[in-house]
């Protein structure tokens, strides 16, 4: 698509994501790439902006990420964030010192009347900080336009040359008004339109995927999720019938899952499609057996996945495209958006196996993140209860099943995960938490049920709050509500003792357990 774009140059920032999800909900697209990147490829993308991430190097060691000055000759406006302000500061003539204290967390900052990105917000506010290294000079020709208590340049500017450099993370929420510092380099200073939308995006979403498939078959691969749901509303009112939706019930879904999924998808459902089932549960616990390695688990689901979708491909004649619900996190997580390190395989990107007899895959949804998935939804007119449903990850229960999976773990999971939602929608509280589940732990202990010892497995229930799933806060559930979930999963799941409440934050953890 021909649309104004900004780039986020990653240097290994743990929040490389944040900043291309703020510039988005200024409606400008954004993309990330690795420091890597030729500036050749940079210039060909023609970018409206350009901003430079932060990262855990020193940027005056020889062997730290760096990149060419020419970049800030280009004429284009460049943010430095964090380690990409010190970057940009020790590039262009400036200095870049080790202190003896550094800065972390919610920091008091003090925003100077000439700074550009701050002009009409308070004088003083609070900033989020993430460093030990800080400018101690700036480049010749900025100015100083922030401080704190223990960064005297909190921020620089040269307003000519359209350069920018930020000590803290306007992009994380903890930062007052920092979507705003953001609004205002990506609208103010580049210029930017904001014409990125999603009615936008559907329409020439629409155009591309009929020009590209022309009268070809597509499979599409659904899991009845979001992503796959919206990837197959966005093919069908591109292409109707040559679409083909295949839904593998690999025996890893929630309960009464597979057979909810077949009363939407298939026939009679609200899609103009073809729908075929697929039971191949005891095909995948056989795969999975002895398997306890989370990264194998995936790999050989996301394998299974291909190979099912490969065998009906054959059954139902030629098929020319596989389609995916893959979305811009899957993507860069899986370490082929930027330069961040490899969080987990995704089966739709980093699961795929080396052949797959397709002649193209198509993902539709590729450049969205989760958020803008569920406005694509919307404006495809799939129902609410669809589009806002819980998400669910491809590999299904065989990644909230720690160790090796197994038909009576999978069981004991669904039925946990499946009371566990029936009381958080009976509290009324299904709409305002983000994600909710259970999860079965490896861990068995001794109880007591009935004045008899009993050894059997732990369940762990997660809730978390999230605006884009890039970082997360465990939800704050009222006490009586866990009480009751706790007391009707030790009496009702067979095989369960003990119920845990996940309390832990991403980062450092992520949303899934495995």
């Amino acid at each position: 698509m021909t649309r104004e774009t900004v780039i986020v140059i990653d240097f290994g920032g743990q929040y490389n994501q944040l900043v291309a999800r703020r510039v988005r909900e200024c409606n400008v697209y954004c993309e990330i790439y690795s420091y890597k990147t030729d500036i050749e490829k940079i210039k060909e993308m023609n970018p409206k902006g350009i901003i430079l991430t932060g990262g855990p190097n020193s940027c005056y060691e020889p062997d730290s990420p760096s990149y060419t000055k020419e970049l800030f000759e280009l004429g284009i406006p460049v943010l430095g964030l964090c380690y990409g302000a010190q970057l940009m500061m020790h590039l262009l003539g400036g200095k870049v010192i080790t202190p003896e204290v550094g800065e972390y967390g919610k920091t008091e900052i003090t925003y100077a009347k000439n700074g550009v990105l701050f002009e009409g917000l308070p004088e003083k506010s609070v900033c989020w900080m993430s460093h030990f290294d800080r400018i101690s000079e700036a480049a010749p020709g900025f100015e100083v336009t922030a401080y704190t208590a223990d960064c005297p340049i909190a921020a620089t500017q040269n307003v000519e040359k359209k350069l920018y450099a930020i000590q803290f993370h306007p992009e994380v929420l903890h930062t007052q008004n920092g979507t705003e510092m953001i609004k205002k380099f990506v609208r103010g200073v580049c210029g930017c339109a904001g014409d990125w939308k999603m009615d936008t995006f559907v329409e020439e979403s629409i155009r591309m995927i009929r020009e590209k498939v022309g009268d070809g078959k597509v499979l599409l691969a659904l899991s009845g999720g979001v992503d796959s749901s919206v990837a197959a509303g966005l093919l069908s009112r591109a292409i109707g019938k040559q679409l083909t939706c295949v839904f593998v019930d690999h025996g890893l879904l929630r309960k009464n899952e597979g057979d909810e999924v077949e009363a939407v998808f298939g026939e009679g459902g609200i899609f103009d499609l073809n729908f075929i089932r697929v039971n191949a549960q005891e095909r995948y616990y056989k795969k999975l057996a002895g398997v306890t390695e989370p990264e194998r688990k995936r790999k050989i689901i996301g394998e299974e996945f291909i190979r099912v979708f490969e065998e009906e491909a054959k059954k139902i004649g030629a098929v020319d495209f596989l389609a995916q619900g893959t979305i811009y996190p899957d993507v860069v997580e899986s370490g082929l958006g930027g330069e961040s390190a490899v969080i987990k395989s995704h089966h739709n990107v980093g699961g795929l196996p080396d052949f797959v007899d397709f002649k193209e895959i198509i993902e539709p949804l590729r450049d969205l993140f989760k958020d803008e998935v569920r406005k694509a939804g919307l404006e495809l007119g799939i129902p609410e209860h669809l589009v806002f449903r819980q998400p669910f990850p491809g590999p299904g229960l065989g990644i909230r099943i720690i160790g090796e999976v197994t038909a009576e773990k999978v069981r004991i999971v669904q039925d946990a995960d499946y009371i566990y939602r029936e009381e958080i929608a009976n509290a009324g509280l299904d709409r305002s938490i983000g994600q909710y589940f259970a999860a079965l732990t490896n861990m068995r202990s001794v109880g007591v049920m009935g004045d008899e010892r009993t050894y059997d497995y732990a369940v762990a229930l997660r809730a978390v709050n999230t605006v884009d799933f890039m970082t997360a806060d465990a939800a704050e559930i009222p006490f009586e509500v866990l009480q009751k979930v706790m007391s009707r999963i030790i009496n009702e799941v067979k095989g369960v003792n003990r119920v845990f409440y996940d309390l832990t934050s991403k980062p450092p953890g992520t949303i899934e357990f495995e």
